[in-house]
């Protein structure tokens, strides 16, 4: 085919210099005209005739020197586009199969066309044709790239395409919990799993936090994956030199997933606003600090709220939250509307002083309904005896503690499902 398209073009070449040549030969035979009146003109042999004889031989002269320069014009342009298709044709005859031989001309050292080709063959580059049946092995052999979405309400729609959320979701993590944080979605997909997430992971392995909770960890807290290694061992080295042991740190990041997101400054003004409003010594202050790890992150205002429950409302003594306080650390998170409707209920219904709710003071972090349902059973059967000094005595740990079925055969000595039929009552 690169052959064909070779010698058609040098044919065009011989056509144009075939019409130059034909164009070339009438402005010569307009000269040779021109010279010929002139010279006609001045063999008249009057004076009259000289005198306008070389008026007209002027005229023709000027004719003539105007038709030299057209030819000279039109000579200098065909030399000019003789010369740039010698060029293309040159440069056409190297990228040629076979060399290109004028037939006007003798051929010397003819070469055939299976003695020089190409190593580059154009035709076997070419494309496949749409329209071209291909077998079934080729069809599934095809890989079409997909692209990441622009923007998506959904996490999912980049799981198959991000690396790091796929291996995230392998881990356990909850993506749909994610996508209701603001900027969190975003974050998880600028990260790369390799140089960002991988090490963190590795970190909290290392501090003795279990492969079943870094799921629950970055669900919670998906900016510890933006934290420095170096800020996270300073907060861990931190807790270390309070005494906390390495297990109990574990524990604690485990079940307080922002613990270390917080400075060395702000855990330990943490620790220091729960021992002195307290009045706890450094190993009590520890020990509930270890039992519920999120004092250390939520907030001091609910904190300061209960604590002014517990002593102007409630009226308890100083060392009486403070016995309930090491004992139930979560009354001091307790949602303020139902510890005081549980308190309300065991103080004025029951009738139970504040020395046996300091001695029990798990019945304040009971379920509401569940007290109030089993203390009204048993003065139903006549056995709400919540006083040690007395008789038939109920214990208000069991009381809270006990399952359902328990209760009723150890405590209320009834069937469970009298108990149902009497909660139907209610």
């Amino acid at each position: 085919m690169t052959s064909s398209c070779a010698l058609l073009c040098l044919r065009c070449r011989s056509f144009l210099c075939s019409k130059t040549g034909a164009t070339t030969w009438q402005y010569t035979t307009q000269v040779r005209h021109c010279t010929t009146v002139t010279s006609v003109a001045t063999k008249i042999p009057n004076g009259f005739s000289f005198f306008r004889g070389n008026h007209r031989t002027n005229q023709a002269r000027q004719r003539w020197k105007q038709q030299m320069l057209s030819y000279s014009d039109l000579t200098a342009r065909n030399l000019a586009t003789e010369a740039k298709e010698d060029k293309f044709t040159e440069e056409l005859s190297r990228t040629d199969v076979v060399a290109y031989k004028s037939p006007l001309l003798p051929i010397r050292d003819a070469v055939s066309l299976k003695e020089i080709q190409m190593p580059l063959d154009l035709d076997a580059a070419a494309e496949f044709s749409a329209l071209e049946e291909i077998s079934d092995e080729e069809a599934v052999s095809i890989s079409v790239p997909v692209a990441i979405p622009p923007a998506s309400t959904s996490l999912g729609d980049y799981v198959d395409k991000s690396e790091t959320l796929s291996k995230l979701v392998q881990l356990g993590v909850n993506l749909w919990k994610l996508e209701q944080r603001p900027n969190a979605g975003s974050m998880l997909l600028k990260l790369d799993f390799n140089k960002d997430v991988a090490p963190r992971l590795l970190f909290l392995k290392e501090i003795g936090v279990e492969d079943s909770r870094f799921g629950y960890i970055i669900t919670h807290n998906p900016f510890i994956l933006t934290e420095s290694l170096e800020n996270l061992q300073t907060r861990v080295n931190y807790l270390k030199s309070k005494k906390f042991s390495s297990e109990t740190v574990a524990s604690m990041v485990s079940r307080a997933p922002y613990l270390l997101n917080f400075s060395v400054k702000r855990l330990d003004n943490r620790l220091g606003f729960y021992q002195q409003h307290l009045n706890l010594g450094a190993s009590n202050t520890r020990n509930i600090v270890a039992r519920l790890p999120r004092l250390l992150c939520s907030s001091l205002e609910p904190v300061k709220e209960n604590l002014k429950v517990c002593e102007l409302e409630f009226g308890f003594k100083e060392n009486e939250i403070q016995h309930i306080v090491i004992a139930i650390p979560k009354v001091l998170t307790a949602n303020k509307r139902k510890l005081t409707q549980i308190f309300d209920f065991v103080h004025n219904t029951m009738k139970l002083p504040h020395h046996l709710i300091t001695k029990f003071p798990q019945v304040l972090n009971t379920k509401y309904l569940r007290v109030k349902e089993r203390h009204l059973f048993l003065e139903y059967l006549g056995k709400a005896q919540y006083d040690p000094a007395l008789p038939n005595y109920i214990s208000l740990d069991r009381l809270v503690s006990l399952p359902d079925e328990t209760f009723c055969t150890d405590l209320a000595l009834a069937t469970l499902e009298d108990f149902y039929l009497f909660q139907k009552t209610l």
